[in-house]
């Protein structure tokens, strides 16, 4: 069983300094590249709907294909500043900030720094979704090469082709409504390339489809739900149809395999499922948008990033993620290990919600209901 510093670095999974000690260090490169040596598998046994669960997800996703080009409407104006202010109003009737500055970096900004920060969060929020579809990209593609089964690998490359729309619809929107994109967030780069590398196939599905993708769930439906900007609205609500098919995907393809492994085999995949957490949740930190602004990164985030509001925000991102890992059986083998790094994370409180297989089950049964 390895330790904290092992697993991130660290032996205090809040230790702020050390947390901002992570930065990208390759701002500058185009290019980024890391080392796969997965196993490519071909099967002959072509047996389509073996995997009933796998079969109906891929006849759902050549039905659910759409067009960035053709199905957003790109004429709609956008104003960064307007977007940001509407939005503030709109999620803060009171007027207030949610904190009081008195003391902080903050005790001297203007509405106009407010404004200014407004718009390079979001921009910095919308840049990382962008760089995660990336990985999802470059990972769903290697799943349809390592996968030991035909039904995945169908469903596999129609993600692939999802994951290639959403990279392109956030770079046009962050190119041509928005002033560009901000670099991957280290953390989030570190965890992609350890996805990336990892030669086993299941844990691409587990790093992915599970982690990534739950949390990126959870994000986009907070942004869709606080956003009063017409084209992100519905650009992030054809990406959200997407993404519920994706972590359903990864739920039904491990449900069967991690039953099967040992605990020794678990705690690996444990393990690796709080690495994930731990650095998803810090990359929500936005050091890079404190930096840009010229404040103090560590003052920042003492004061505003550490509020309740905002620490139920973040822990609200894993809504998603706690259920699907305790379907998977993560939570609770090896004497509950995983379950305790949630307690400690404060996010195991959403053990109970539905996890995303059955609420992928639940629209799917609502939809033809509805259909004439």
């Amino acid at each position: 069983m390895a330790g904290y510093e092992d697993l991130i670095g660290r032996e205090d999974i809040n230790d702020l300094e050390a947390i901002l000690a992570v930065s990208n260090t390759d701002m500058e490169s185009a290019i980024h590249t890391v080392e796969s040596n997965a196993e490519a598998i071909f099967t002959w046994d072509y047996d389509k709907g073996s995997r009933s669960g796998l079969d109906r997800l891929y006849e759902k996703a050549k039905n659910s294909q759409w067009n960035g080009t053709t199905d957003l409407d790109w004429s709609v104006e956008v104003d960064p500043e307007e977007v940001v202010a509407n939005n503030f109003i709109a999620q803060n009737p009171d007027g207030g900030i949610g904190f009081d500055p008195a003391g902080t970096p903050f005790e001297k900004w203007s509405d106009a720094d407010w404004l200014k920060f407004g718009v390079e969060s979001n921009n910095w929020t919308l840049s990382q979704f962008m760089h995660g579809e990336q990985g999802a990209l470059v990972c769903t593609a290697k799943i349809v090469e390592t996968v030991p089964w035909i039904d995945a690998k169908y469903y596999a490359s129609t993600q692939v082709m999802d994951e290639a729309r959403h990279v392109e619809v956030f770079a046009r929107y962050l190119d041509s409504k928005l002033d560009g994109y901000y670099p991957i967030n280290a953390h989030l780069q570190m965890l992609l390339d350890d996805i990336i590398a990892d030669t086993r196939w299941d844990m691409t599905y587990l790093g992915m489809q599970i982690m990534v993708e739950g949390l990126a769930l959870a994000a986009f439906g907070f942004m869709h739900m606080m956003t009063t900007e017409p084209l992100l609205k519905q650009l992030l609500k054809y990406v959200m149809s997407d993404e519920a098919r994706h972590v359903a995907f990864g739920v039904l393809t491990l449900q069967d395999v991690y039953s099967e492994l040992s605990d020794a085999e678990m705690m690996e995949r444990q393990e690796f499922a709080f690495e994930a957490s731990v650095r998803m949740r810090d990359r929500f930190l936005q050091q890079e948008v404190w930096e840009r602004m010229g404040v103090p990164a560590k003052d920042a985030i003492q004061a505003v990033m550490l509020t309740p509001q905002r620490e139920m925000f973040q822990n609200m991102l894993f809504s998603k993620i706690v259920p699907n890992c305790k379907k998977l059986g993560l939570l609770d083998r090896n004497d509950k290990w995983l379950r305790r790094r949630y307690e400690e994370l404060g996010v195991i409180q959403f053990e109970d919600w539905v996890d995303t297989e059955a609420e992928y089950e639940e629209l799917q049964a609502k939809e033809l209901v509805t259909q004439p």
